[in-house]
């Protein structure tokens, strides 16, 4: 990736502008998802439980994306005992004070927190 020569440059400025795009894609798409009414947060999390990306105040953050990995891994894992070819798309927790939404993926979970009453 960082040979010297002409061509290795260009894929690296290939490489960064595909990733920008991306990069700018997720904050849209984030953007958009906390503007919709009763969103309370929105969180990425790493397939380790680590935040990278949120909405919210640090602690709450934290919270959320441990309890959440927690909560997903056993989830998963439920699903997968009752039948081992499926898996896991979707987490939907509801609770006096909130909706607690899950949408997990190879590399990261997306966690939203809304009120449901909006």
């Amino acid at each position: 990736l960082f040979r010297s020569g002409s061509g290795s440059s260009s894929v690296l400025h290939r490489r960064f502008t595909v990733w920008s795009s991306r990069m700018a894609e997720v904050e849209e798409t984030l953007k958009r998802i906390q503007s919709q009414k009763g969103v309370q947060g929105v969180i990425v999390v790493n397939s380790d439980g680590i935040p990278i990306k949120s909405t919210m105040d640090n602690s709450t953050t934290v919270q959320y994306a441990g309890q959440m990995l927690n909560l997903l891994l056993k989830a998963r894992g439920t699903v997968r005992d009752i039948d081992p070819q499926n898996d896991l798309t979707f987490l939907r927790i509801r609770s006096k004070k909130n909706e607690i939404m899950v949408a997990p993926d190879k590399d990261y979970f997306l966690i939203v927190i809304q009120n449901p009453c909006e």
